[in-house]
């Protein structure tokens, strides 16, 4: 019994730390962490996520995308912003958090489109290619999140390159990058079952 539950921790454990090494090894070289150095690209695609945190305060994640999203677009990184999160209820719309804040920060409203059905990051990223017609674009969010979404874009053949908006303290991030792992377990799942994006619909043009 002993030696089957090892087994079973040894599966388990080969089944999070590998998918979590072949992506971060194969996005390396794709994501930037100074605007000096990041080519332009026409859309930036802004992973959604919540603008408030458990407490009530601004979410550290959602501050730190949109500063970094402010930093390209006035850097002339980035001509127009797409933000793709959840609107799965009235009450809540991560698209809208994010376009208040950045027209907050200067950007103006007609640079900025809002994909309503982003409700996961492969959704997010399938869809700015499929619905958007962007096959090329810069992911923003931070880097455990980027190398996720740009390893996706390239299993579909889309051209990403990332932005790394800034990190939190580990403390403050516990949660989310423990889920990140199996996050990324499931991205290898998701290839096994040829898993899509839940929704698609109409062309939009971004211009």
């Amino acid at each position: 019994m002993k030696k089957i539950f090892t087994i079973i921790l040894v599966i388990l454990g080969i089944s999070i730390l590998l998918p979590n090494y072949i992506i971060s090894v194969k996005t390396e070289n794709k994501v930037y962490n100074n605007v000096n150095e990041i080519p332009k690209n026409k859309v930036g695609l802004v992973l959604g996520t919540s603008k408030w945190n458990r407490e009530g305060g601004v979410n550290l994640f959602f501050k730190y995308r949109i500063d970094a999203v402010v930093e390209l677009y006035n850097n002339g990184k980035i001509e127009f912003i797409l933000v793709s999160g959840d609107n799965s209820t009235i009450a809540y719309n991560e698209p809208e958090f994010f376009k208040k804040e950045l027209i907050k920060r200067g950007i103006p409203k007609e640079k900025i489109f809002l994909d309503y059905a982003g409700f996961r990051t492969l959704d997010s990223v399938i869809r700015a290619y499929k619905v958007f017609n962007q096959q090329s674009y810069t992911v923003i969010s931070q880097e455990f999140h980027n190398k996720r979404a740009i390893y996706i874009a390239s299993l579909n053949n889309i051209n990403a390159i990332g932005f790394n908006a800034k990190d939190v303290t580990n403390e403050y991030g516990f949660k989310v990058y423990l889920r990140e792992y199996l996050a990324r377990t499931k991205v290898f799942i998701d290839i096994l079952f040829n898993v899509k994006s839940k929704f698609l619909g109409p062309k939009i043009e971004i211009k």
